[in-house]
């Protein structure tokens, strides 16, 4: 089956403030699905109706990450704020709902300021196991898919408790739900640990979504960087993926330039065209502009 594309607009398209106008620029970029960090500020209704007009399926949502104020990155392993990530939870589950997006991020968060990374770990898996199965169960009544993300903690953030696929497949497979899925974004992957063959093909039965981004500039896949996207398109394909490969990075160039094909479309799996969802979108991934606003909002 071709590789499902969808447009991550909260990093893409940052010359348009609003998502819904993003959501538009991915639709005419040839984009069939798309994807964003939690919507603060953007109505439900305006992104549903948007994604309606472009023709678009939103595939993947966050939760709420919490007090950005207060360094906060996510609520879902922090002691002492199980309240406050169930309260995050159902306000994405209601806005996913509202979208009819199927898969929700359950951000994990950071280790406390101060704290010892190492001291803090048990009490932080627990408390991620404990609000990970409350999320399961509220998800599954509402037949929704809850991913959780390893964030490297090398360059992108330090403290994030989550850092490592390995990390994430021990504590899935203590919560033991089914409806609880990996998310693997390449760049964190090859940043933490490489291997990302080995990787993909032994966390396969975990994976519910992928990310990718070149490493690392965490730009298009064909900037100057670690990753052979060609052959892992190529193994994905062959592994029989069917999720959905969520374009999350920074890019460097613009779509004035309108090529007719990415030197690294011509390198995808049987020499084309990865069909239907996303082939345009795909010649057009390279010449995207410059980085995200830090927060999504939904301005006129």
């Amino acid at each position: 089956m071709a590789l499902r594309f969808s447009a991550n607009v909260s990093w893409l398209f940052p010359e348009r403030a609003a998502l819904p106008a993003r959501l538009e620029a991915a639709a005419r970029a040839g984009f069939r699905a798309a994807e964003a960090a939690w919507p603060a500020g953007c109505e439900a209704a305006a992104l549903r109706a948007a994604a309606a007009r472009a023709g678009l399926r939103l595939v993947l949502l966050n939760t709420p990450p919490g007090d950005p104020d207060k360094g906060e990155m996510g609520l879902g392993a922090v002691p002492g704020r199980q309240p406050a990530f169930r309260e995050g939870l159902a306000m994405a589950v209601q806005y996913a709902k509202a979208v009819d997006c199927p898969r929700i991020h359950l951000m994990a968060g950071r280790v406390p300021v101060g704290a010892d990374r190492a001291a803090v770990a048990g009490e932080m898996e627990t408390t991620f196991i404990e609000n990970l199965r409350y999320a399961a169960d509220i998800l599954a009544q509402e037949d929704m898919i809850g991913l959780i993300e390893p964030i490297n903690s090398r360059i992108t953030d330090p403290r994030y408790f989550l850092n490592t696929p390995h990390q994430a497949a021990a504590i899935l497979e203590k919560v033991g739900r089914p409806n609880l899925k990996l998310q693997l974004d390449i760049f964190h992957c090859q940043i933490m640990d490489g291997n990302l063959s080995r990787n993909l093909e032994t966390y396969f039965p975990l994976i519910g979504h992928i990310q990718i981004a070149q490493v690392p500039g965490r730009h298009e896949p064909d900037s100057p960087g670690e990753v052979n996207f060609p052959y892992l398109f190529q193994l994905l394909e062959s592994l029989g993926y069917t999720g959905y490969v969520g374009c999350e990075y920074a890019p460097k160039g613009s779509l004035k330039h309108h090529p007719t094909k990415s030197t690294w479309l011509l390198k995808a799996p049987h020499g084309s065209a990865f069909p239907g969802e996303g082939s345009r979108a795909l010649q057009n991934l390279l010449h995207l502009k410059h980085p995200p606003s830090p927060r999504d909002h939904c301005l006129p």
